[in-house]
């Protein structure tokens, strides 16, 4: 995370902030020392996403039980083990152990923490994080069709992501290392062009962290974001698990629009899996 200090003139020229961002940055700032830790992005990164994957993990235990939960399933017949999820949250502490950590350490050596006094407004928060989304989209749409394209690329990198053709939520991280450091990459460099506010960072990073999770969920729910955004202009989870059924469409990992300029967009709707491999069609 880049956290720098905004001048004081740029503060007092600035319009306040609505109380309720303000109390929670306050809320933030009081915990100071423990932003500071070089400990904290990669708990804070690990944090989220375990949050982030246990209410569908619930919802896989719970479906084995519930038949009704099963309509929601883009892939009803799947549903990981309890080994399987295991596996994939082993593999995701040790990639943070071996491969977050020691970056954001050395993130955190240098560009050391800076706090600014005042919150961000709401509509520059609400502004930034849209655009990081959008920045962020494009970026990965890039370097995701790039290792579908080139075959070396593929079967050295990113082969090992489409080792589940049928997605759930602990296998969104299920990645090589080469691919991860790429994702947390984009992920860093985006506040830093849109010269996001501390707080809107933090924002854009859960969000970030959701959005993937819910992508590789394997549900398709009511409240899902591709059900909440009008015109078809996201994907999600459906469109994502089409991309690993059929490896060839649905490069994008939020958004529809890159998938439509190059052709490379497939109509969303749930349809039988494939065989279940691990290698490209």
């Amino acid at each position: 995370m880049n956290w720098t200090v905004q001048s004081q003139s740029a503060l007092s020229d600035a319009p306040a902030p609505p109380l309720l961002l303000q109390a929670a940055w306050d809320a933030v700032r009081a915990r100071e020392a423990w932003l500071r830790s070089p400990f904290f992005p990669a708990l804070f990164s690990f944090g989220s996403y375990l949050a982030a994957c246990a209410p569908f993990v619930a919802l896989d235990v719970l479906s084995a039980r519930l038949p009704a939960l099963q309509r929601y399933k883009i892939q009803p017949q799947a549903s990981p083990s309890a080994g399987l999820l295991a596996a994939c949250l082993a593999r995701s502490l040790f990639d943070h152990l071996v491969c977050v950590f020691p970056v954001t350490v050395a993130h955190w050596y240098w560009r050391p923490v800076r706090l600014p006094e005042r919150a961000p407004e709401a509509p520059r928060l609400l502004l930034d994080l849209g655009a990081g989304l959008l920045l962020f989209d494009a970026l990965y749409f890039l370097w995701h069709l790039l290792h579908h394209r080139v075959p070396w690329l593929y079967k050295t990198f990113h082969k090992v992501h489409h080792k589940h053709v049928s997605t759930f939520a602990l296998s969104t991280q299920y990645s090589s290392l080469w691919e991860l450091l790429w994702l947390g990459l984009f992920a860093g460099l985006v506040p830093v062009l849109l010269r996001c506010h501390p707080l809107t960072e933090m924002a854009f990073f859960v969000a970030n962290i959701w959005l993937s999770v819910e992508d590789h969920s394997g549900y398709d729910l009511p409240w899902s974001t591709h059900r909440l955004v009008p015109f078809g202009l996201y994907g999600g989870s459906l469109h994502h698990d089409l991309h690993h059924l059929k490896f060839k469409f649905n490069y994008a990992p939020y958004f529809t629009h890159w998938d439509r300029l190059f052709g490379t967009l497939s109509p969303a709707g749930r349809e039988e899996p494939a065989p279940a491999k691990a290698t490209k069609d």
